[in-house]
């Protein structure tokens, strides 16, 4: 089976990163004579990211571009290339070439075989900073508890059949979890690994705090099992008051008198603050409730490249 491949590639201020992007992936491509397509999605970039793509769209017909009105984020991105992609199959992969094309044909060999999903695995993560490895283990540690899924090598790098991007497209969520979501559907899956690739040029988008910002959104927008914890700091609070109860009675019983307020104080702040944080947890699920009855769209196309010859 010989079907078109929809390469989906998210792109944020990746001026330095365009062409090279492009000859990298569609070199790798022909050479392995898949016919495909390559779908640049530029998220709101201020550099000259979509000018670079509307010129290569113009030089090869196999360039198409997606403009943002402004930053949605790599999720909303990598949903509006799959909308728009044709191909029989998809692969979503980073532009700053970390995800190694190199692996796209071994890929495509497998959807051949008859696999739906084809889960692209980190066996390493390349050089990062001691702060931003220790971020990424404790937020992958947290998404997999929440998820119910293995996340700890898991990343955006994968292929998915036709049928599985159509199921992806329809979902009416907002705010989509990509990578724990394609898990999600099922589908016959098998996984490939891969070591991640030093940047060639330009910035990492992904700081300590935007990972732990994207770990709270998307445990969130995945998970209730923030909610249950509140049920579980609500145990653990009853269980200290019947405790402390039991020994403040004794001591009535005993005629011994209650001492200091070193003990009530620290309990009063104790239980103000898991209070605290259990409203401020349920206030945060009610905001994302807010945000999807809303109904606003996932994102705003501003314009596109490359698709002059469709009706």
């Amino acid at each position: 089976m010989q079907g078109l491949l929809s390469v989906v590639i998210p792109a944020y201020n990746e001026e330095q990163m365009i062409e090279k992007a492009i000859s990298v992936i569609g070199s790798v491509l022909q050479g392995a004579e898949i016919p495909h397509e390559l779908i640049f999605v530029d998220d709101g970039s201020s550099d000259t990211t979509w000018r670079r793509l509307s010129d290569a769209a113009r030089r090869d017909s196999h360039v198409h571009g997606i403009h943002f009105s402004r930053n949605f984020g790599k999720e909303a991105a990598i949903m509006a290339g799959l909308a728009q992609a044709r191909g029989d199959c998809c692969v979503v992969i980073d532009c700053d070439l970390q995800h190694p094309p190199e692996k796209i044909p071994e890929m495509y060999a497998l959807w051949q075989q008859g696999y739906e999903v084809v889960e692209g695995q980190k066996s390493s993560r390349g050089a990062e900073s001691m702060a931003h490895a220790w971020a990424a283990k404790w937020f992958y540690a947290l998404i997999s508890r929440a998820t119910g899924f293995d996340m700890s090598s898991a990343s955006d790098f994968k292929l998915l059949d036709r049928k599985a991007v159509d199921v992806l497209i329809n979902m009416q969520e907002r705010n989509a979890f990509f990578r724990a979501l394609s898990s999600w559907i099922g589908f016959q899956t098998i996984s490939i690994s891969f070591d991640v690739q030093e940047r060639e040029a330009g910035q990492s988008k992904w700081s300590t705090k935007a990972l732990f910002r994207y770990a709270v959104n998307n445990i969130a927008s995945f998970s209730t099992a923030p909610m249950q914890l509140i049920t579980g700091l609500g145990i653990l609070m009853l269980i200290l008051s019947i405790v402390l109860g039991g020994i403040a009675l004794a001591q009535k019983f005993m005629g011994q008198a209650l001492e200091g307020f070193t003990t009530v104080i620290l309990i009063q702040l104790f239980s103000s603050s898991i209070i605290m944080i259990s409203l401020g947890i349920i206030g945060y699920y009610i905001a994302r409730i807010y945000d999807e009855i809303k109904g606003r769209p996932r994102y705003i196309v501003a314009d596109t490249c490359g698709y002059d010859d469709e009706s």
